[in-house]
């Protein structure tokens, strides 16, 4: 009889045990950036806690690894950033969190994948990748009076169904209220608010996630290099993000410029605001990304062999409309870029952007042509331009609801075809547009 109320007491003892320590789970696990030969996993913890990730080959759970462990700590808004490094190329992997030596199990899946050593052996392979912007969570404390902005959360879970490779987030992944921006305080609390929704947490958990930012995750609305919380901001984004570089276009390391490669598609992640001029400042030289980061990109551009190549910004860049924040604004530059790309002969580039709360398709009339699909928005107020101008949309390519895209790139190497699909938050398909690789190419001499 005392082995059995023994046995109880025990066992109650590490149920608690257990439970104190998923209480501790802020908001993740989050699977960052693939590589052939690490993934970068992360997790945010509500106070400080020891945490650690085990994981495993798919099927294979007898063979566990683990990362380091590490304790989260306030000043980095109890978040963790971890490598696993004992994987190999091609592989997909399952794994589980540790908070404090407790397992911590969810309800859906956690998988990773590394990068495919398909180089030089076989033909590129078929990838796809989810992509939006503009995912505003409501927050009524501090929201503006009325009717709330944010709405149809669950369109997160349409996301996740399509079973994507990553997510690239084109920024306004969260906004900054006005309680916010001037604080690290602030700033850190509305990334882990808008992290923690429950509809995030299963698409956070099986697919990569990589981002870049616009006005309202970096500092008040249209912010531009005069924010004077840009590197607390730029801090916060390192933070909650798992891109595997930032900074690149600077020597200082400042911005959050950066690239990745997945299969045979090179994605350029540009930063519009952190050095960017005000909007109605038209005294001296006017720029949204400025010097070094177009020198670094169109060098980037000219040195890339990817079949595609795909200009993440948050900021339209084609579109003809003169709404102040797009790239036709800022008219020496954009044409300094396009110049580039004429000039080298840079074959397949596609500018994925966001900003705008409605999306549209818009193409070049040149030869080879070059592409700007802005998707917009996920979750925040949307917008019908009808008043704008934009000759180079392309037809019946006009969403005005809450929608995003899903991507994908199939086909044989110098033959490949990329596909986009608009789904509503439904998940319903509102519209499709093929890309053959051979259509942007530049004629060989």
């Amino acid at each position: 009889m005392w082995k059995y109320y023994l046995t109880t007491l025990l066992c109650c003892l590490v149920g608690q045990a257990v439970f104190a320590q998923a209480n501790l789970l802020q908001s993740g696990p989050m699977v960052g950036y693939s590589e052939m030969k690490e993934v970068l996993l992360w997790v945010q913890t509500k106070s400080s806690a020891k945490v650690k990730f085990a994981y495993w080959e798919k099927g294979n759970a007898a063979q566990k690894k683990f990362t380091e462990e590490v304790n989260t700590k306030a000043d980095e808004a109890f978040t963790a950033r971890l490598i696993a490094n004992q994987v190999e190329p091609g592989k997909r992997y399952e794994y589980e969190l540790y908070i404090n030596n407790q397992k911590i199990t969810r309800s859906y899946p956690l998988e990773f994948q590394t990068q495919v050593l398909w180089q030089y052996r076989t033909d590129p392979p078929n990838f796809k990748f989810t992509t939006g912007s503009c995912l505003y969570i409501n927050d009524t404390p501090y929201d503006r009076p009325g009717k709330p902005y944010g709405s149809n959360y669950e369109i997160l879970t349409r996301m996740y169904e399509q079973k994507p490779d990553f997510m690239l987030w084109l920024g306004d992944n969260i906004y900054l209220r006005e309680v916010d921006w001037g604080t690290k305080t602030g700033i850190f609390y509305r990334n882990t608010h808008t992290r923690s929704i429950p509809e995030l947490q299963a698409l956070l958990g099986s697919v990569h996630h990589y981002a870049i930012w616009d006005d309202h995750d970096y500092g008040p609305n249209d912010s531009d290099k005069s924010y004077p919380h840009k590197d607390l901001t730029l801090e916060a984004f390192k933070l909650f993000w798992g891109n595997p570089n930032y900074g690149v276009a600077n020597p200082q390391g400042k911005g959050i410029t950066g690239t990745f490669v997945w299969g045979d598609v090179q994605f350029f992640l540009l930063d519009d605001r952190y050095f960017r001029t005000a909007n109605n400042n038209f005294a001296g030289n006017r720029c949204i990304l400025c010097e070094e980061q177009v020198e670094w990109l169109i060098n980037a551009l000219a040195s890339s062999q990817a079949s595609f190549k795909i200009i993440a910004v948050g900021s339209q860049f084609l579109s003809l409309s003169k709404t102040k924040e797009n790239f036709i604004n800022f008219p020496e530059e954009r044409q300094k870029i396009l110049d580039a790309i004429v000039k080298n002969k840079i074959s397949g580039v596609i500018f994925l952007t966001g900003d705008r709360h409605f999306t549209e398709l818009s193409k070049t009339n040149t030869n080879p042509p070059i592409y700007d699909l802005t998707v917009s928005p996920l979750t925040s107020g949307t917008f019908n331009p009808e008043k704008e101008q934009n000759e180079l949309r392309v037809p019946n390519t006009l969403v005005t609801e809450h929608n995003f895209a899903l991507i994908e790139v199939t086909g044989k190497r110098k033959e490949r075809v990329m596909s986009i699909k608009i789904f509503n938050k439904d998940g319903k398909e509102l519209w499709k547009q093929e890309i053959q690789e051979k259509d942007l190419q530049y004629p060989r001499n």
